[in-house]
């Protein structure tokens, strides 16, 4: 699977809006494009599909930027993924499941199927604010114990 950087992106700004909630104060979109090394212009049309997702709010004036619209325990890593990505796995924009192959092929959207159960295993049990408070849940922790999850395949 590859992770493109918007999606990388856009997780790492919801982490940082997670990592923000305690001081109640919205964080302007130029802190978070320099505290996460994003290009602020990218970033900006990043945090737009987040608001459309219901992810983040904004509040405008002098005192305005951006927070999550919802505590940041409550939204998950695939949400912020589907907001700017769509589907967590689909191939050629085809949800698994409504694929159907014929001859040899045919078993293959069983792995398709599989490979997305899989990704919402991690990514639906994972928050913004696991991450930003470095409290990942046993099932990333699980997942990265053995050595060969580190190796470079």
């Amino acid at each position: 699977m590859r992770i493109t950087a918007k999606a990388d992106y856009a997780v790492r700004a919801a982490v940082e809006l997670a990592a923000a909630e305690k001081t109640a104060k919205p964080v302007k979109g130029e802190y978070l494009a320099r505290a996460q090394g994003i290009p602020q212009n990218f970033l900006e049309n990043i945090l737009t599909e987040l608001r459309r997702a219901g992810i983040v709010r904004t509040r405008r004036g002098a005192d305005g930027g951006y927070q999550l619209a919802r505590p940041g325990a409550e939204i998950t890593v695939a949400e912020v993924l589907r907001a700017v990505e769509g589907p967590l796995a689909a191939v050629q924009g085809i949800r698994p499941d409504q694929l159907v192959y014929e001859g040899a092929a045919e078993r293959l959207p069983e792995v398709w199927v599989a490979l997305r159960a899989s990704l919402r295993d991690v990514l639906e049990h994972v928050s913004v604010a696991d991450i930003a408070k470095g409290r990942l849940p046993p099932v990333v922790k699980d997942r990265t114990r053995p050595k060969d999850a580190w190796r470079a395949h």
